[in-house]
Parts: C-alpha cells; structure tokens; sequence
C-alpha cells in the first residue's frame, strides 16, 4: 500500500526553520475549512470547528485507505487564519472579538465525493455541532513569508515581528496572518510547541 507525507514532500512549507524568515511560493490546495469568531482558550465554537475539521479529515483519510485508491497518507495539521475588523484588538489582546478560519489540507487524491461522503459519515454517527459547517474550498497564498516559532502562542509576539520586519522591508504585508499547529498541544509540553508563522507578501 502506498503511504504518503505530505508534510515532508512539501518540506519547504512545512519544516521551516526557527532561524531565519524564509521566502517560499504557496500554490493553490484544497482545504477543509470552518470560520468563527472569539476566544480560541475560551470559545466553544472554536472547539467545536477543531473537532470537525479532525472528525471529518480522519474519517475521509479511512475512506481512501479502504476504497479503490488504496493510499494511506497521514492527516496534515490544523492550520489557522486570523484576523479582526479592528486589527487593535490584536494589540489590545482582545481574544473575544478575533475572527478565525481554521482549516486542514485535504491531498489532492481525495476527491469532493470523498469528503461530502465523510461529512455525511460523521453527521450520521457522531452529530458535531460544527459539521455541518465545514466547507471544501481551493486556498492560494501565493508569495509568502515565514518562519518556525518554538513555544507557547503566548510568546509568538518577538517571531511575529522579525516576520513582519522581513516583510515590511521588501514590499510590506497583503493578506491575513496564517498559523500552521505541527503540535499535539494537548500532548506535548508548552515550550516545546511548533507553530509556523507564515504572512502573504505584497
């Protein structure tokens, strides 16, 4: 059976390094995609879309590893987009009023039919509130910056300026910020979280 990585055949975008801000091109993919709003510590919702995304994206993984294909690739991580109407808020860490769209890759073997059919899947045996919500939606950041933080989100503050800086430096920045959870943070210890910060260029 034919197992696939994505993580590591995509390794320039996703094993960046912590040392420098890199510049990488991001072709379009295909993502499981949820949004809301609020506290991501906090926020109901916020659990609930998680839940889904990994409930539907596992489920759909199965599907492919059992159907005609045969492929056993692994799950990608959860990815996050963030912003607010008022960008202070961001400053103000006013968590309550930040918008999100969080999402996961889908491999572009597994077809829409695939995914609508572990949507149903889940609906049927699992009923999550935010199921229903989920959409399969093509993604393309184009030009980009980023760079691998080591540590709790707490301290992203210092990574997320030299992404800045490196960006501000050249054309300044165009599209929302963009988090990659390569962590089990339920697992693993706070200090040793990786997150990659990635930000589209101008």
């Amino acid at each position: 059976m034919q197992k696939i990585d994505l993580k590591k055949e995509l390794k320039h975008l996703y094993q960046p390094s912590t040392k420098e801000v890199v510049q990488v091109e991001v072709p379009t993919f295909q993502f499981l995609m949820v949004d809301g709003e609020g506290d991501p510590n906090t926020s109901q919702e916020y659990a609930q879309a998680v839940e889904a995304l990994f409930a539907v994206s596992y489920t759909a993984k199965f599907m492919v590893k059992k159907g005609a294909q045969g492929i056993d690739y692994a799950v990608m991580p959860l990815e996050g987009l963030w912003w607010a109407d008022d960008m202070s808020v961001f400053i103000a860490n006013d968590k309550s009023r930040w918008k999100w769209t969080m999402m996961i890759m889908q491999p572009h073997f597994v077809a829409t039919e695939v995914i609508q059919a572990a949507i149903s899947e889940v609906k049927r045996k699992k009923a999550l509130p935010a199921v229903g919500k989920l959409r399969l939606e093509a993604f393309s950041e184009g030009n980009c910056a980023q760079v691998l933080h080591i540590g709790p989100f707490s301290e992203e503050g210092p990574t997320i300026e030299r992404l800045h800086s490196f960006i501000d430096a050249r054309t300044g920045r165009d599209g929302k910020h963009h988090e990659i959870y390569l962590s089990d943070i339920r697992r693993a210890d706070p200090a040793k979280w990786k997150t990659i910060i990635r930000h589209p260029i101008k």
